[in-house]
């Protein structure tokens, strides 16, 4: 497992060192052909130096990959607005202008959601920020962040909301998520707000992209209870999967298969004990209504 600034830059490397390799290339020959030392070459295979996207590109054409939705990947993983690399603003997502709020991990795990073609999320606590309003999104961030000037939790909603903007992308992210009874129970904002949450809900859920389901309380006791959980997967490359699990001061990033299969047998058995999205429907609309 790995602290999150490093996750993307240690992604991209083993991607870069697979595509050397299928290239036929040393680490050497790469860089003798692209004009570096060895050691620059090395030091991005490992994931201890950040990358330029137009450093990317030029090791791109020297093994030769031509498919350009995965050179826009890779591209995209560079990590640059987490503090990885140099040279203006190329690369840098809408979130680096958020660089001075944000810190390193969350800008980090803004980059994979951006870059990711689907999410799927446990939630036992509030509504996933991807589908939050923003009157509950500063309900939320007022009571995690208590000591925050108004003007900071003004910030973090509107960056929360920006998120969301994967969510009509071309393609739009896919989401798949699992909330627990408790995410529709527990008010945020006062009544009126909690309202207003619930019924942005199922106009979401109409969206063929993201997929809602509530556990009831009937489930019981649930694997789930361990705490919420967020497995992105991109295109073209599996391999760039990782699960992304929150902590009151830091996030922790797994990437090893093991722990990636682990997480998506569970969150496949969760859905298993989750109601149907019509079910969950029916019952986020009474919510709603009481």
């Amino acid at each position: 497992m790995h602290h999150g600034p490093a996750v993307r830059r240690r992604k991209l490397g083993a991607e870069l060192r697979r595509r050397r390799n299928l290239a036929g290339l040393t680490s050497g020959e790469a860089a003798r052909l692209v004009g570096w030392h060895q050691s620059k070459v090395s030091r991005i295979e490992t994931g201890r130096s950040g990358v330029r996207p137009a450093d990317v590109e030029r090791l791109l054409d020297a093994y030769e990959v031509r498919d350009e939705e995965s050179r826009a990947l890779l591209a995209a993983l560079c990590g640059q607005d987490a503090g990885g690399g140099s040279g203006g603003d190329a690369g840098r997502g809408w979130w680096h202008t958020y660089r001075d709020l944000l810190p390193p991990a969350y800008r980090d795990f803004i980059s994979l959601e951006a870059g990711a073609s689907h999410a799927r999320t446990l939630e036992t606590t509030v509504v996933p920020g991807l589908l939050q309003t923003p009157d509950y999104a500063r309900a939320v961030t007022r009571a995690a962040l208590a000591d925050l000037p108004q003007s900071r939790i003004d910030a973090l909603v509107d960056v929360r909301i920006a998120r969301q903007s994967v969510l009509e992308g071309d393609p739009p992210l896919k989401l798949s998520a699992v909330l627990d009874e408790a995410v529709l129970r527990r008010p945020a904002g006062g009544p009126e707000v909690m309202k207003a949450q619930l019924r942005h809900l199922l106009k979401v859920m109409e969206l063929p992209h993201v997929r809602l389901q509530v556990l009831p309380f009937t489930a019981g006791v649930h694997i789930g209870i361990t705490g919420p959980f967020v497995i992105f997967s991109f295109p073209l490359i599996a391999d760039l999967d990782v699960v992304v699990l929150d902590h009151l001061t830091s996030s922790l990033y797994l990437e090893r298969k093991e722990d990636l299969r682990a997480y998506s047998d569970a969150f496949d058995t969760l859905r298993g004990h989750a109601l149907s999205c019509e079910e969950s429907s029916v019952l986020i609309a009474r919510a709603a209504d009481g």
